[in-house]
């Protein structure tokens, strides 16, 4: 929220430079941003009383979405799901890890899923032989890094690999 938007008698202010000058009322505080050409951004309403900051407006929603973004980097992306069956062909296994590497190359992790039915689930080693020859097949077109282990799950196998 911006300026007259703010529905608070008192805010916490902070100035341009990242100064604290207190809790002031909020026309004192609404006059400091008019008199500096400056916008008042209410940066949290948690606390009480909210806190609020004199600043541009476009250049904070810049820096919020710039914050964003680094902090979606830092965690991963998203989390990408690549389905296996048992009688997967060569050539579509070849498909999915193509669609996998372009996965990898947004930043996403890609949690890999050989689903086992029937007596298929009988054949585990032939799965984990599968599972494997799709890693191979990736790791030929990109460097990739296991998250977490080819483990056995309810009904199959799952791997989570990122970009390495």
């Amino acid at each position: 929220m911006i300026n007259r938007q703010i529905r608070a008698q008192e805010v916490r202010l902070i100035d341009e430079t990242g100064k604290q000058l207190g809790v002031v009322p909020f026309e004192e505080a609404a006059r400091l941003a008019i008199e500096r050409k400056l916008d008042l951004i209410q940066v949290t309403e948690k606390v009480e009383p909210p806190v609020c900051k004199l600043g541009d407006y476009g250049k904070y929603l810049y820096q919020e979405e710039k914050k964003n973004k680094s902090t979606k980097k830092q965690k991963g992306g998203e989390l990408k799901r690549i389905r296996l069956t048992f009688n997967i062909s060569l050539h579509d296994l070849k498909t999915k890890a193509h669609q996998t590497e372009k996965f990898l190359n947004k930043g996403d992790k890609v949690r890999v899923e050989m689903y086992l039915r029937g007596r298929e689930k009988a054949f585990q080693d032939f799965a984990k032989e599968k599972v494997n020859k799709f890693l191979e097949i990736l790791q030929n077109a990109t460097p990739i890094k296991i998250e977490r282990d080819l483990k056995k799950e309810f009904g199959g196998l799952m791997i989570i690999i990122s970009k390495g």
